[in-house]
């Protein structure tokens, strides 16, 4: 961090945050298209959207789903559905580095009823974890659609934990690319170290943009885009109600 940069830190993080907000806005467009298509293809076929991310990545999982202004027909999976709906020990995925574990993918995909007709939408910083590879693999080996969100830059220097030794990225059908660095945070401190981390602020804003192309597309096709509306508007939560019957059970209702 420069004398600079410890005089206007704010500004210094800005730039970084505002650096990779523009490397996506300005490269990532055909890609997140691509996903929105295989999004609103889902939709429209009675499929729906399946969610996934550990560690922060879970942020972009949360940022699809069950929010106002997001699409109705999303479903968050966790490593935590474990413990919700598996009856699992808390204890057994409180350590941080269960999310490099493969097997738990399966756990967690047993514990929701996914149709051929849904899409996968996957983020991971690196790309490399087991947990999340693995979702992968068993969505494409199930016939489902994956998008990875992910850092190419991070994925592509760093070996993955997967014993396939294959990467998110490769096991996708379209990958997004987060535009951040290797480790993520992208100021670097005097001494050692960095901080702001990016990949947050670049996975929410991946998620509405694939929302609104995704919005777009179901409503050239003609269809009315099942959007939640807030909680807390008059009408918001009866109309939220009638939308999420019609995709009774296959929509897990996470925490407040």
């Amino acid at each position: 961090m420069t004398n600079t940069t410890v005089q206007h830190p704010q500004a210094a993080a800005l730039e970084v945050l505002q650096g990779a907000i523009d490397r996506v806005t300005t490269t990532q467009h055909d890609a997140i298209r691509a996903a929105a298509t295989l999004g609103a293809t889902a939709l429209s076929g009675d499929g729906i959207l399946q969610a996934f991310g550990t560690g922060h990545s879970k942020a972009f999982a949360m940022e699809l789903t069950g929010r106002a202004g997001g699409l109705i027909p999303t479903n968050q999976l966790s490593l935590k559905d474990l413990v919700m709906f598996g009856g699992v020990a808390p204890g057994e995925i409180l350590d941080p580095t269960v999310e490099r574990d493969p097997s738990l993918a399966a756990r967690v995909l047993a514990l929701h009823d996914v149709h051929p007709e849904d899409v996968f939408l996957i983020a991971s910083n690196s790309g490399i974890n087991g947990s999340v590879v693995e979702m992968a693999r068993l969505a494409r080996a199930n016939g489902n659609p994956v998008v990875a969100v992910t850092s190419l830059q991070h994925s592509r220097s760093t070996p993955s934990r997967h014993p396939s030794g294959e990467r998110l990225c490769d096991v996708a059908d379209v990958v997004i690319d987060n535009c951040g660095v290797p480790g993520d945070a992208g100021l670097p401190l005097e001494g050692g170290g960095a901080i702001v981390s990016t990949s947050t602020v670049t996975s929410a804003l991946v998620a509405q943009l694939v929302t609104a192309e995704i919005c777009a597309q179901l409503l050239a096709l003609g269809a009315t885009p099942p959007v939640f509306r807030s909680a807390n508007m008059p009408g918001g939560d009866e109309h939220n109600a009638a939308l999420l019957a019609r995709y009774a059970g296959r929509i897990c209702v996470q925490e407040p």
